[in-house]
């Protein structure tokens, strides 16, 4: 079993940054940010394995960048160029294997609210 608790979440404009991050109770081979907007599915956002294979949405690329420390086990999701329709819960996602999708564990989500 593996506790994933997210942090960082919040309110900001239009043009702004933040700094998401997911504290993992145990090291995962994979880990994976997702995100939820009201009346719309979750939609993965970006994925990280291993030392450091990543992958993107091409709604984020060249925004957002997934990172992680293996020996704190966290993860990291810097958002910057903030866009009104980033608007929605974050959730960080892991699984000890590759090749799965990465969404065998999730956390509770964090919020992120970008006001134009």
């Amino acid at each position: 079993q593996v506790h994933l608790v997210e942090s960082g979440g919040g309110s900001v404009q239009a043009g702004g940054s933040l700094r998401l991050s997911c504290a993992a109770s145990v090291y995962t081979f994979c880990m994976a940010w997702f995100r939820q907007a009201p009346g719309k599915e979750r939609e993965g956002v970006a994925s990280i394995e291993g030392v450091g294979r990543t992958s993107y949405a091409e709604s984020v690329k060249g925004r957002f960048t997934i990172s992680r420390d293996n020996v704190k086990n966290t993860l990291y999701l810097q958002m910057n160029s903030l866009k009104p329709e980033d608007t929605a819960m974050y959730y960080c996602a892991a699984d000890f294997y590759g090749g799965r999708g990465c969404r065998q564990y999730w956390g509770q989500g964090t919020q992120v609210t970008v006001s134009s």
